[in-house]
């Protein structure tokens, strides 16, 4: 059974690779992203990309290009040491203002000891405050691992080491606003935010320790690219990440999704009754 499924996946890359707008190149980055802020502050070092934020800046880097559905990963190795206050983030945005579609990890600093946080985010149409925090069951500053967002039109998959960390499922049908129309790009940015990032705020910025530097690497990037005609990117375009396989969590991705929201979820703007006395809808649908 699972060798006939890895082979529908490699029928569905292909038959993809074959489509229009899709991309199917190695990704690299310098041909395919650009410094957005503070170019002395990001430095290549072979394979590996360097960020670096001190007192004077933080920095940043996004996709030349935008894509409308797909999946994107990077290998990432987060501030180490006391990164209370800081925050490596990786995100897609529409880059749109108000009307933004955005689909957000952050990962949020701490003082030495203490577990690393990663945040999630949905926005669709200018609507976030979506916000789920996990603690991450390894040191992510040690050694280099997976972040992957998957985006099609049943949902957004968060995953972790392949890991399913946070699913936001499609709920046009209740009234839910979903990204399904903005080609986002991709971002990554190392930036100080001691005023909320760590333990809300209580835990601050420790300047003796910059400068606090975040390493990429292996950037992957298989999607719709944006152009004058989205047919290519549409649910029944036949791009793999589009096929049944990836609609839902298989019943191992299930059985690990369980394990991190018992285990690991600390945040979950679903259960805030101050923020929400009434659940949102998506909450209400079992998101």
């Amino acid at each position: 059974m699972e060798s006939c499924r890895k082979l529908l996946v490699l029928l569905q890359f292909l038959a993809a690779t074959l489509i229009a707008g899709v991309t199917a190149k190695p990704v690299t980055f310098f041909n395919d992203f650009r410094v957005t802020w503070a170019d002395s502050h990001v430095k290549q070092e072979g394979p590996v990309v360097h960020l670096i934020l001190d007192q004077s800046s933080g920095c940043g880097f996004a996709s030349k290009n935008k894509y409308l559905f797909g999946r994107v990963s990077m290998k990432l190795k987060l501030v180490s040491g006391d990164s209370a206050g800081t925050v490596t983030a990786f995100y897609m945005n529409s880059d749109t203002d108000a009307v933004r579609d955005e689909l957000d990890f952050e990962f949020l600093g701490n003082r030495s000891g203490q577990p690393y946080t990663v945040q999630t985010n949905v926005y669709a149409n200018g609507k976030g405050d979506r916000e789920q925090r996990v603690n991450l069951w390894f040191d992510p500053s040690a050694d280099f691992h997976v972040y992957t967002i998957l985006w099609n039109h049943c949902h957004i998959l968060f995953s972790v080491d392949e890991v399913p960390i946070r699913v936001y499922k499609n709920n046009q049908a209740r009234g839910v606003a979903f990204p399904n129309h903005q080609p986002m790009g991709v971002f990554s940015t190392l930036w100080e935010a001691d005023d909320w990032a760590t333990r809300g705020g209580l835990e601050k910025i420790n300047w003796s320790k910059a400068p606090f530097s975040a390493y990429y690497k292996d950037f992957d990037i298989e999607g719709c690219l944006a152009g004058p005609s989205s047919a290519a990117c549409a649910a029944n375009s036949g791009n793999w990440w589009e096929g049944a396989a990836y609609c839902q969590l298989s019943t191992e991705q299930a059985r690990m999704y369980r394990w991190v929201r018992l285990n690991h979820l600390i945040y979950d703007y679903c259960g805030d009754k101050s923020r929400y006395p009434v659940p949102p809808p998506e909450c209400q649908a079992g998101i």
